[in-house]
């Protein structure tokens, strides 16, 4: 499809920009419209024209959307509805207005601005309490779903402007009941980020992602991705045999406690790692709080707004595109984005 479009029927979002491209959909701002001149600005996860005839992705498309439906918390991109018409899949999302942790990087590198040590380990933390949820959601018959995201990396991670950070994209997620998996025959996710049994075509379980949240630690603190190879193979080569250094020598201005929990968290051998997201929360919300008065979403808020040079109020999506999406009620099967 093109940009801007049009489907005509019975549920109506004016699309107002292009927010993110990726290779199997598009992500949009649009503005819901609804009775009494009722509106809403959210995000449209679309689903690539030459996709939308592969039963099998379509299959985990609509996975995703039933998965993430009900994971309702305040460090996870909401989910709204889910729909087709006119042989168009859609998401629609919670929209946030800020940045994804890849742009956030990339500006301190640009801008030669250095993040405090407080506000990484806070960033880290956060992502840590989105997982903690996810990982121990159970579904309506009461058995736990056993989810492993297997794509905590940063693009995935997103920073409103008010601070708030957020986990998104649960489409190579695995879960009870909704999406194919085919661990052993498939790896899934980005080399750098992986954890050794998913680099190792291994089955995962909840601590793969904490292995990948401390990775994203570790890059913000050091400034660099230590796993990053010139090619995918080199970089999970790496996070297979690579040596996990101790920062405190590579990285002297590094706190030990801060190296421990790095080492924990990079531990190849699953009996060393942290076991629960909720042991990795402790360790980092202890480190930044045990004096007393810590980082929050204010303080992260006011440093991205400073870093961007803009407020909140800032639109995410080029609002000289536009057009007009009309979407079926009756094709309307759940109530969370990025592809």
């Amino acid at each position: 499809m093109t940009f801007p479009f049009t489907i005509k029927n019975d549920f109506q979002y004016e699309v107002v920009g292009l927010i993110y491209e990726g290779g199997m959909g598009v992500v949009y701002e649009a503005q819901q419209q609804g009775a009494r001149g009722f509106q809403k600005r959210v995000a449209i996860k679309v689903v690539r024209d030459k996709y939308t005839k592969q039963k099998d992705f379509i299959e985990n498309f609509i996975g995703e959307a039933k998965l993430v439906a009900d994971l309702i918390h305040t460090n996870i991109v909401q989910t709204y509805h889910f729909g087709e018409a006119k042989g168009i899949w859609f998401i629609t999302m919670e929209l946030i207005r800020g940045v994804n942790l890849e742009q956030f990087t990339h500006r301190l590198h640009a801008s030669k601005t250095v993040l405090p040590v407080h506000l990484a380990v806070f960033i880290v933390s956060r992502i840590a309490r989105g997982l903690a949820y996810a990982h121990s959601k159970s579904a309506h018959d009461g058995k736990p779903l056993g989810i492993v995201h297997r794509d905590v990396s940063p693009k995935n991670i997103m920073i409103a402007f008010e601070g708030d950070v957020k986990l998104t994209d649960f489409g190579i997620a695995k879960a009870r009941g909704f999406l194919k998996d085919q661990e052993g025959e498939v790896v899934a996710g980005k080399a750098d980020y992986m954890s050794p049994e998913q680099a190792d075509f291994q089955v995962t379980d909840k601590r793969s992602d904490l292995f990948s949240a401390g990775i994203v630690l570790a890059q913000l603190l050091l400034g660099r991705n230590i796993f990053n190879a010139d090619n995918p193979e080199e970089s999970r080569r790496r996070v297979l045999r690579m040596s996990i250094p101790d920062f405190t020598k590579t990285t002297p201005v590094l706190e030990p406690r801060l190296n421990q929990i790095l080492q924990k968290a990079l531990a190849r051998k699953l009996e060393d790692r942290y076991q629960t997201a909720e042991e990795l929360l402790y360790d980092l919300e202890f480190f930044i709080y045990h004096r007393g008065y810590g980082p929050t979403n204010e303080t992260l808020g006011k440093f991205v707004r400073h870093l961007f040079e803009q407020d909140h109020t800032t639109p995410a999506a080029d609002p000289s595109r536009g057009g007009t999406i009309l979407l079926s009620s009756a094709s309307q099967s759940t109530n969370s984005t990025r592809m």
